[in-house]
């Protein structure tokens, strides 16, 4: 095959390192299996890249998009036209979001495209509202929120910014509630979730003092950090959040890319604390990755501000050419129907409680494991050049690939993000898949952890 690094520049990646270094092409899926072009097979322990949550080649969403290509392949949804397939998908994802308090949606090609969506619309809600001073986002460390000018400017990750400095100005971070890196202990004090918990929405509550509530438009974050590293929160951050958010008339804004649609063991991320955020931004599992589609889902007090607005301020300039792309939109309508009637929520709430406990063992049988975290069917490992110190990985330590590229000959396929090993396997992986999974994973770091052994 030609030299597959020649022509294509890779996302996330140096151009040049991607020449000398090939990326593994994966030619064909199969369930919760891929191959690569030399036949060898793997368990795909990142679901694509957190989307394909149905596995590969489900029927029933091939033959959705079959049939929408032989009806109609494509047309817009800009003001005066619509499709079938995108009144369909709407009706469907707010009666789904329903009990989140959903009202409406607008679509787009992804979750960057769905972030975009959610920072304008809260701007475009406060003008509406006569507020025209609150422009100011609020975001998190370690956050990720895509790649477009807006979603780069509230990521709370250095790597994704610096390079396209400067970027959109009013964009602020407080810490994560992130208790292995706890900034709020030190030495052998001992963790508390609860006070960590206060101690950060505390500390969003003065920064949205600090810089004027009537400036501020939104808070936005991951229910649980994803590319950040699987950083989930204390259990009473989230619905401490929600009320510093109506204290300050600040929106709510919840990134459920990664989140949505079953991966924690509830079909959304910030179900898991009982809180409804003001707008959502879906994608990924949204089509199980079948087709590009992401949406911006509207609670109903932004909603409302909208309707009853009779002024040309209320036009929604906002949109792409393939926002509700028919093709797409088959795909989600046969991935929500599938969701709901096999109950994927309830098969991950089941299936990863052995998963998690399973590998958070490797933290006891490997000194360059610190901590291992996640929930449902999301999980990060991360490495550590001293784990009794929690001393950070050297960025230019090979370890996590090592570890990588020994699964990878045992048939499992991970994901590493700078010190962390990241599995977000399809949420309709078996238990008995998940052993493989774990057999694989344990088998690789005990590799790595014997090459590295004093002879």
């Amino acid at each position: 095959m030609r030299d597959n690094a020649q022509f294509l520049w890779h996302p996330m990646a140096h151009p040049k390192a991607m020449q000398a270094s090939k990326p593994d092409i994966i030619a064909r899926g199969q369930g919760c299996w891929v191959w690569d072009v030399h036949g060898h097979k793997m368990l795909d322990g990142v679901a694509g890249l957190w989307s394909s949550n149905l596995g590969h080649s489900c029927q029933p969403v091939r033959d959705a998009i079959v049939a929408q290509l032989d009806e109609l392949p494509f047309f817009n949804t800009f003001r005066g036209t619509t499709h079938p397939r995108a009144i369909e998908l709407s009706a469907a994802l707010v009666e789904l979001m329903r009990p989140d308090g959903v009202a409406a949606v607008m679509f787009s090609n992804g979750g960057s495209d769905a972030v975009e969506g959610a920072l304008k619309l809260a701007r475009q809600y406060h003008k509406l509202r006569g507020e025209k001073d609150r422009s100011k986002f609020i975001a998190m460390r370690q956050g990720y929120h895509g790649v477009h000018f807006g979603g780069m400017s509230v990521n709370g990750n250095t790597n994704f910014r610096r390079p396209y400095e400067p970027l959109l100005p009013g964009c602020f971070h407080i810490d994560s509630p992130w208790l292995y890196r706890n900034a709020y202990v030190t030495g052998d004090e001992p963790q508390d979730e609860a006070e960590l918990g206060r101690l950060v929405a505390a500390q969003l509550e003065r920064e949205i003092v600090f810089q004027g509530p009537d400036t501020v438009a939104a808070f936005i974050a991951e229910p649980i950090q994803g590319a950040g590293g699987v950083i989930v929160p204390p259990a009473n951050f989230w619905p401490l959040v929600r009320e510093v958010c109506d204290r300050h008339g600040v929106l709510l804004i919840a990134d459920e890319v990664v989140t949505g649609f079953g991966r924690t063991g509830a079909m959304f991320g910030t179900r898991l604390w009982d809180v409804k955020a003001d707008l959502w931004c879906l994608a990924k599992g949204i089509s199980s990755g079948y087709v590009p589609l992401g949406a911006t889902a509207i609670g109903d007090k932004v909603a409302d501000v909208f309707l009853r607005d009779d002024t040309a301020a209320g036009q929604i300039t906002h949109g792409y050419t393939y926002s509700a792309h028919p093709v797409a939109a088959a795909a989600a309508i046969a991935t929500l129907k599938l969701l709901v009637a096999q109950d994927i929520p309830g098969h991950v709430a089941r299936v990863s409680v052995p998963f998690q406990q399973r590998l958070r063992g490797l933290v006891q049988r490997h000194d360059f494991v610190g901590d291992v975290r996640g929930h449902g069917l999301m999980l990060g490992i991360e490495m550590v050049a001293d784990q009794a110190r929690r001393t950070p990985l050297p960025k230019t330590s090979d370890i996590p690939a090592r570890v990588a590229r020994a699964a990878y000959r045992r048939g499992l396929m991970v994901r590493v993000s700078g010190p962390n090993l990241i599995l977000s396997p399809p949420l309709v992986i078996s238990a008995a898949e998940l052993d493989f999974l774990c057999d694989a994973l344990e088998a690789a770091f005990a590799e790595v952890a014997e090459a590295a052994a004093p002879r």
